[in-house]
């Protein structure tokens, strides 16, 4: 059982996913060790700060850096739990070892190798992804009852191909391996799909933030290519987490994940509230999505492997275990792109 009166540790604090950690952990009335790279940068945690100066809880800032070995060593000190959400997210990069895998996997065994230090350490829980469970979408077709589990993983990524799926696969596999060697903590992983809704700091920079400033902005104009996903809400993702630290039977793998939806569903929901901006309802064909895969930011393999395929996941381990209630994704979608257009990242019109 945790102690509620020990410090919680939180890597990434100034993330999009950890911000709503930090938000419940605090409003739970917890002591949160708050790592991040730049702890006396004051424009960087100045959303967790006004979070503490209105919640019951306290945080404190600690320097660490992922590819730092042990500097995750003084922000761990007498933390039963430790949350292990930093991760790079994007698709931008031009060394996907380096800018990926390396941050995603020796980061996660710099915070572990860490944990296994601290004697006070009882549990990790790791932000892992559905895409340490795929690749691909047609990597769900065969797969038992066409549906992402727990039991299932990611095994079509590679660093030409899905480089940030495979990060996330490297850094969950490297966890468990950790885990294993020893038996003084244990670890948990949630593994949500695309995170959306709106997060405690509206100019962040995660892909989430990305993709709703492309449809915001006309990118989808011409129509949306029939893109299928899974997707939860960033503020249900914290409670994932919150529970999976929390409830001493928690165990394994999570997936979080509410409804299954595509990018076409997405572009809707938004038409229908905000129909001034330029969404069209449209849907792309696949081969024209093939031509134009160079000038969007995919490749014509991502195209051919993702494109028209259906999408599931079976998130009732998360329902029955956690106690997980999800939101409809109609009204994280747009109070997502509301925040975005209130903050002057979308363009009102």
């Amino acid at each position: 059982m945790i102690d509620p009166t020990k410090p919680v540790l939180v890597t990434g604090a100034t993330g999009y996913v950890a911000g709503r950690l930090v938000e419940k952990l605090l409003s739970e009335g917890r002591t949160v060790h708050a790592a991040v790279r730049t702890p006396n940068d004051k424009e960087k945690t100045k959303y967790l700060d006004e979070l503490a100066a209105k919640l019951p809880g306290t945080i404190k800032y600690f320097k660490a850096d992922l590819m730092d070995e042990g500097s995750f060593d003084e922000a761990m000190k007498d933390c039963e739990l430790v949350y292990h959400t930093a991760s790079p997210f994007t698709r931008a990069v031009k060394d996907p070892q380096k800018d990926l895998v390396d941050p995603a996997k020796k980061g996660t065994r710099n915070v572990l190798e860490s944990a296994n230090r601290n004697e006070a350490v009882k549990r990790v829980v790791l932000t892992s992804s559905c895409a340490a469970i795929y690749g691909d979408a047609i990597d769900v077709l065969s797969m038992p009852n066409q549906e992402l589990s727990e039991a299932e993983w990611n095994t079509s990524s590679s660093l030409d191909h899905q480089p940030y799926s495979f990060s996330k696969a490297e850094a969950e596999r490297e966890a468990w391996k950790i885990a294993k060697e020893q038996n003084r903590w244990d670890l948990v992983t949630v593994n949500p799909s695309f995170v959306l809704g709106p997060g405690i700091n509206p100019h962040g920079t995660s892909e989430s933030f990305a993709i709703m400033k492309q449809i915001g902005k006309g990118d989808f104009k011409m129509g949306a290519p029939e893109f299928n996903i899974g997707c939860v809400d960033v503020r249900d993702l914290a409670v994932a987490h919150y529970e999976t630290g929390n409830r001493p039977e928690a165990s394994g793998r999570y997936i979080v994940s509410g409804e299954n939806s595509g990018f076409g569903q997405l572009a809707g929901m938004i038409k229908e509230k905000y129909p001034n901006y330029p969404i069209s309802l449209r849907k792309l064909p696949k081969f024209m999505i093939w031509l134009m895969a160079p000038t969007i930011g995919m490749t014509r393999k991502e195209v051919k492997l993702n494109v028209g395929y259906p999408w599931k996941a079976n998130n009732s381990k998360s329902i029955n275990e956690l106690g997980m209630s999800y939101r409809p994704l109609k009204d994280t979608i747009t109070e997502f792109f509301g925040q975005l257009v209130d903050a002057g990242e979308i363009q009102k019109r």
